[in-house]
């Protein structure tokens, strides 16, 4: 399993990378694998402040739809297009082109809630 030392982990097993105050955020290696082949995304949160914990969408896979859940509190900047057409990048490439949203941090203390890379490994195998 893949699980990046250069970006932090939540419990719900998003993914997020940080430059400054914009993050981009996604679903980990691990997500991907437990619901199967992801078919459609739907993030219609585009432009909205969202609190850390608070669903920004969902992602349907074959066998289920599962919420998405914002790991910081920040107002949602960009979707991946990718995504609309080609919802299977998720499944290929979780943590490059299968991003999911950039969201610019209205809280950056909320960063040092997080997992590092061991947390997260070490919280998988409990």
């Amino acid at each position: 399993m893949n699980v990046p030392q250069n970006v932090k982990y939540t419990k719900d097993h998003e993914w997020i990378s940080i430059e400054g105050n914009i993050a981009t955020i996604g679903i980990t290696d691990f997500a991907q694998r437990e619901l199967g082949d992801i078919v459609y995304v739907d993030i219609q949160t585009a432009g909205e402040t969202i609190k850390k914990e608070e669903i920004f969408g969902t992602v349907e896979a074959v066998k289920t739809v599962s919420d998405l859940f914002m790991p910081v509190t920040g107002k949602i900047l960009e979707i991946n297009p990718l995504l609309e057409n080609a919802p299977e990048s998720i499944n290929s490439d979780p943590y490059g082109k299968g991003w999911m949203i950039k969201v610019e941090i209205t809280h950056t203390s909320e960063v040092d809630g997080l997992m590092t890379a061991d947390q997260y490994t070490e919280m998988l195998s409990a």
